[in-house]
């Protein structure tokens, strides 16, 4: 998964930092308001993948006395940190320009620079597009696509998915914009243009930051994990029951894992101790994702009477 998001990050930031060059250029020579935004976009798009990588290396960092759980959760740190810049950048910027030109309109020249670099930076951001596109349905699996993003946990895969594609729609709405300016002389079009390019880059930095919240401030296993590890506890023919199974993702490849089990009452300290060594490598080995479990024996009558697993 994490060899799958670097080679996606890394398209991307290739692409948009040869784009954004691009598009800056042309907004210079053109004197186009949605060029220009549309050169804050890619520019912003491009720090925001170093962002990511940034936070996928501090992510790999061992565990340590400090943070004994590892830094895992640095990626979706750093994931909300791109959603915000995207947000208070991109969209600010883009909305506030395309305001100022609609106000004081000015003649863009030598329209055909600008279609010749959105033409080019269509065909580049398609490229970029569809290998994030490709990637992420590989990485989903059987789910469905809103279903990925809401279940997913590696927000790297979906950030640059939703990047791109608003990349994609930001060139459509560029290429409008200065056309409809051309052709018809009203210049408020290109300023226009500009705005809804910040709203679509501010849609899609509330979204972003909406689905990396809950992994942020610590999102559960998914069900079918969860329900995985209560069905071996319960095959178990040392365990009554599984009262209570808390999991929480550390990062996209660490659960944490917390279970309240009631024991047969019979077993003797031994027997215990080798049922909860076999239940924590049997659980491992069937969701390696789980690196940390920690079993509590507690019995089912002492939890319902206000035991430490309420």
């Amino acid at each position: 998964m994490a060899g799958s998001s670097k080679k996606v990050i890394f398209a991307a930031l290739v692409g948009n930092g040869l784009i954004a060059v691009t598009k800056f250029i042309a907004a210079a020579m053109t004197g186009s308001s949605a060029m220009l935004s549309e050169g804050i976009h890619s520019l912003v798009d491009t720090g925001n993948q170093v962002l990511l990588l940034l936070g996928m290396r501090q992510a790999s960092k061992p565990a340590d006395r400090q943070f004994p759980f590892g830094h895992g959760k640095e990626i979706y740190f750093w994931s909300f940190v791109v959603a915000i810049l995207i947000f208070a950048v991109g969209a600010g910027v883009s909305i506030y320009e395309g305001i100022h030109q609609m106000l004081h309109p000015t003649a863009i020249e030598n329209p055909m620079i600008n279609y010749i670099v959105l033409g080019i930076s269509i065909v580049f951001e398609g490229f970029a597009w569809y290998f994030a596109f490709n990637e992420f349905t590989k990485a989903k699996g059987k789910w469905g696509y809103i279903e990925a993003v809401k279940r997913g946990k590696d927000p790297t895969m979906f950030v640059v998915l939703f990047e791109d594609s608003a990349a994609g729609l930001g060139l459509i709405v560029a290429f409008v914009g200065i056309w409809l300016a051309q052709t018809t002389g009203i210049l408020i079009f290109d300023g226009l243009a500009s705005v809804i390019i910040g709203l679509i880059l501010a849609g899609t930095a509330i979204w972003l930051a909406y689905e990396t919240k809950s992994l942020l401030i610590g999102e559960s296993a998914n069900r079918q994990v969860e329900e995985g590890i209560r069905t071996i506890a319960e095959l178990y023919s040392e365990v009554e029951h599984v009262n209570e199974l808390l999991t929480m993702h550390m990062g996209p490849d660490f659960i944490l894992a917390n279970c309240s089990i009631d024991f047969r009452d019979d077993l003797t300290a031994i027997e215990l101790e080798q049922a909860i060594a076999r239940l924590d490598s049997d659980i491992k080995q069937k969701f390696p994702n789980v690196k940390r479990i920690f079993i509590e024996a507690e019995s089912r009558l002492a939890l319902n009477n206000g035991g430490s697993g309420n």
